[in-house]
């Protein structure tokens, strides 16, 4: 059943959600856990096993027009590798275990690649193309994972290449699969028609997420070519924004005004928080500010919480609240309202203490407690959204698509 599906992903972003609030208290208290070991487990579930899943349930449902026990199967498959690797990582790290379950888990991205290609059922040609444009960068991504082995045998883990295999993935799963992926299904769920408009968005989309990843390289090979490949994905990359927002600007209001007030802030949280990320994309450009943004932990850490929870997770949570999965009741509101604030708040705390240290300003006081207390507002919402959830009331007839 689909609901038991939802309800899994979010268990998994909840525990995934602790995990972080613990590697938060590590700086306070302490922790009975490896702060590295705990942070590959953190990072698997949080994307393998709360946005992975999530879009994969999407995915089927609305693209897979007949349903069939493989899709079931799969899933379980893959939940049992992300069960793996939440259970395998905090006490060994990158062992043979946790190794196992991960590339059971690519193992099964593949399988759902083949067979969703083969079954989607698509009329409109641009949702068509974006939905097979991500599941190409996902499979894209999974190059760096392969790579990570050789890299390590030949060159070490301090290597460049060790490191641009690492961003490697990380690019083209947030940037081309999760992101592309949303977009998909909110072009879906706005029945975005084709134009000349959309197509030029897609090719700036695409080419934008391609060259863009000529920055993370820059880091660790660098090269004045890179920086000008970087300028120009930067400009595609807004130029995207600008087609974006005239695609979706008109058909948002519509089919939002016809909701009540909570989703209608998600949408707009989701939205700003993926302006936002652009915004200090294009801030890149600038070559001391590029070099920063490497070098201080903080901002890095802030930038990829604004685009896995601000973007991503605030798209998938408005598809949520739009298809009624998730009761529009004081309980949920009261969650999703209490995460979103988590989001801003850890946010301009990271970025806070990133700029105070890059200013030669020191840490700022208490830097640590208020960051773990801030932290406690995100699994907490997801708590409260999860209770929330439609276990008892909703089956797969409820869930339309609108």
């Amino acid at each position: 059943m689909l609901k038991h599906r939802v309800t899994t992903c979010l268990i998994n972003f909840f525990i995934a959600a602790l995990m972080g609030l613990l590697l938060r208290y590590t700086f306070i208290g302490g922790s009975i856990f490896n702060y590295r070991f705990l942070t590959h487990a953190h990072s698997h579930v949080a994307m393998l096993g709360w946005v992975y899943l999530m879009l994969f349930t999407f995915y089927v449902h609305y693209f897979v027009p007949e349903k069939s026990k493989y899709y079931s199967r799969l899933f379980w498959i893959t939940q049992l590798a992300v069960v793996g690797m939440m259970l395998s990582f905090p006490l060994q790290g990158y062992a043979a275990v946790s190794i196992s379950f991960s590339t059971l888990h690519i193992f099964c991205s593949y399988a759902f690649v083949y067979s969703i290609w083969r079954d989607m059922s698509i009329k409109n040609p641009t949702t068509k193309i974006l939905v097979k444009t991500s599941l190409v960068f996902m499979v894209i991504s999974t190059l760096g994972v392969w790579c990570l082995g050789p890299a390590v045998g030949l060159l070490g883990q301090a290597s460049a290449f060790y490191q641009i295999a690492i961003q490697f993935f990380l690019h083209f799963q947030f940037n081309g699969w999760f992101l592309i992926a949303a977009i998909a299904i909110l072009f879906h769920k706005l029945s975005i028609t084709p134009s000349k408009q959309t197509k030029l968005f897609i090719r700036l989309l695409i080419s934008s997420t391609v060259i863009t990843m000529a920055l993370p390289i820059h880091w660790f090979a660098n090269h004045p070519l890179l920086y000008w490949f970087n300028l120009i994905g930067v400009v595609l990359q807004l130029m995207a924004l600008y087609y974006f927002i005239i695609l979706i600007k008109s058909p948002l209001k519509t089919r939002v005004t016809q909701h009540k007030l909570s989703l209608k802030i998600i949408f707009a949280f989701a939205l700003c928080c993926f302006v936002l990320k652009i915004i200090l994309q294009s801030i890149s450009l600038i070559p001391e500010f590029a070099a920063t943004l490497h070098n201080h932990h903080n901002f890095v850490i802030g930038f990829i919480h604004l685009t896995m929870l601000g973007v991503i997770s605030g798209f998938l949570f408005a598809f949520l609240f739009q298809s009624k999965l998730i009761r529009d009741s004081n309980l949920s509101k009261t969650g999703v309202y209490i995460f979103l604030f988590g989001i801003v708040s850890t946010e301009i705390i990271l970025f806070a203490q990133g700029a105070s240290l890059y200013l030669q300003q020191g840490s700022l006081p208490h830097y640590y407690i208020i960051l773990f207390i801030a932290s406690i507002l995100l699994p907490l919402g997801i708590l409260l959204l999860l209770i929330s959830f439609k276990t008892q009331q909703h089956d797969l007839k409820t869930f339309k698509t609108p």
